[in-house]
């Protein structure tokens, strides 16, 4: 791979982030949140393993197949990467 290829897709990663950050700013800031229950979950990847924290059941099984499906896809990118550099 070519620097200025990895320097293209680190930018646009950059800027999908800071526009999904807007996106989700802007629909907490309209949306109604008195009749809203909170719940959340949240991981730590720490090399391959994952630390999996959340405030119920539903919302745990979600981040963890989302942990559990990013980590394959990442897998699978690293090693895709590696033949085609060869």
């Amino acid at each position: 791979m070519d620097i200025s290829t990895l320097y293209n897709v680190g930018f646009f990663l950059a800027v999908t982030g800071i526009i999904v950050i807007v996106i989700v700013a802007l629909l907490i800031l309209f949306s109604d949140t008195r009749k809203a229950k909170t719940r959340g979950a949240g991981v730590i990847l720490i090399g391959p393993i994952p630390i999996v924290f959340g405030t119920d059941k539903e919302s745990l099984k979600k981040i963890l197949i989302l942990t559990i499906t990013l980590s394959v896809l990442m897998i699978i990118l690293t090693i895709v990467i590696h033949f085609m550099s060869m």
